[in-house]
């Protein structure tokens, strides 16, 4: 595989060009969103002519999660439709959630407000509830990889990718984007092992034309790749993962749900970086493939909190309490995120793939990857309960 200098632990590729200043992303909330769904018209209004009445059930969307698991909490626009769709789990409003859910909109629409995602506060709830049912496009129902791929040739392509990322100064979500498609593409592409840089690649060149303004040449992403391939050879994957992936190229990553919560929550800038670093590392995690987005920043965001065990203030346990009620998913799998993460975080600095642990080490990230709790995954998880 071509190499790029950045990791510390095994140089690759020494690129003499300098990367250009950062650039300002060109980008609306609606790229993380897919099609909009179709609302059901509101009662006593009488509908078009020429628009069909879609059933009141039509977009309330079926989750594939397991039932056995059960809901923590979560998000359902009609409890009344629950009898009728019992066969499979749903989001559903947890005990008391209903006194929450005013207050936990205005909480929604300011944080988003803050975090600069919207012009029009008044959008910003319909735009949270996009991104909730959106979420679940696209999901993995396993973190099994085709033949002759392995969870280890993955993350070596994905550590990889997130040094040429960051050589290039793309935005998170770029990167986050990228991974989904790499990871939908290994199961619905024919890809042979000696394409699977190419793959790569092409997977973050189209992320890039979906979040950045401007691209780098198709010639330079050759160059990354030591000339292994040509333009042409560069040109024709990316027609075949259009074609493989029907052209749907929408992902909801998980950085935007955790962003959200951290606001609500009032999390210092600390928690939020070490939160960041976990979910990153997340990446390079094939079992964590098959968890949601929120899921995961729901994780991550318990797990960071645990490890800086900052002192409760009454104005951030209440914060924290209104922001964890639009967590989904069982305990169990809360938990189950949280010890895989606690694992690859203690083990992420002397892992030869370590382009994560380099890069959330320096100041402007608060040093959060050799926090010295992180070394220790026993010790990390024997942590006393929070005080919420």
């Amino acid at each position: 595989m071509a190499k790029t200098g950045f990791c510390e632990a095994k140089p690759l590729l020494d690129l003499h060009k300098k990367a250009e200043e950062r650039r300002p992303p060109l980008r609306t909330w609606a790229n993380a969103c897919g099609p909009k769904d179709r609302r059901h018209p509101q009662e006593g209004a009488e509908p078009r002519r020429s628009q069909k009445v879609e059933p009141e059930c039509r977009w309330e969307r079926r989750l594939p999660v397991s039932i056995k698991d059960g809901i923590i909490t979560g998000y359902y626009e009609n409890v009344g439709l629950l009898n009728e769709c019992s066969d499979k789990a749903m989001l559903l409003y947890h005990h008391g959630f209903q006194g929450l859910h005013s207050l936990l909109r205005h909480e929604v629409e300011k944080a988003m407000e803050k975090l600069d995602l919207t012009w029009d506060r008044a959008c910003a709830w319909d735009m949270f509830e996009h991104m909730i049912r959106n979420q679940y496009r696209n999901t993995f129902l396993s973190a099994e990889l085709p033949r002759p791929f392995t969870d280890a040739t993955r993350t070596v392509l994905v550590d990889w990718l997130i040094q040429v990322h960051e050589m290039l100064h793309f935005q998170d979500e770029t990167l986050y984007l990228a991974i989904n498609l790499m990871n939908r593409g290994l199961r619905q592409i024919k890809v042979s092992t000696a394409n699977l840089q190419l793959l790569g690649v092409v997977c973050l060149f189209l992320a890039a034309k979906k979040e950045e303004c401007l691209l780098p040449e198709v010639s330079e992403l050759c160059y990354l790749m030591d000339n292994g391939y040509t333009k042409r050879q560069l040109l024709r994957m990316e027609r075949k993962v259009l074609s493989g992936l029907q052209f749907d190229l929408s992902h909801c990553p998980p950085l935007h749900f955790l962003l959200l919560t951290a606001s609500i929550a009032r999390c210092s800038a600390k928690v939020v970086w070490m939160a960041r670093y976990l979910l990153e590392l997340s990446l390079l995690e094939g079992q964590c493939v098959v968890y949601l987005p929120m899921q995961l920043a729901g994780a991550v965001l318990c797990l960071a909190r645990r490890v800086l065990q900052e002192p409760p203030t009454p104005d951030g346990d209440t914060a924290w309490c209104i922001a964890s009620s639009i967590h989904i998913g069982s305990e169990t799998a809360l938990l189950r995120i949280m010890h895989i993460l606690a694992g690859a975080a203690a083990k992420a600095h002397c892992r030869e793939n370590r382009a994560t642990f380099v890069k959330y080490s320096s100041a402007l990230t608060m040093h959060v990857s050799s926090h010295p709790v992180l070394q220790n995954a026993l010790c990390l998880l024997a942590l006393p309960p929070l005080h919420t």
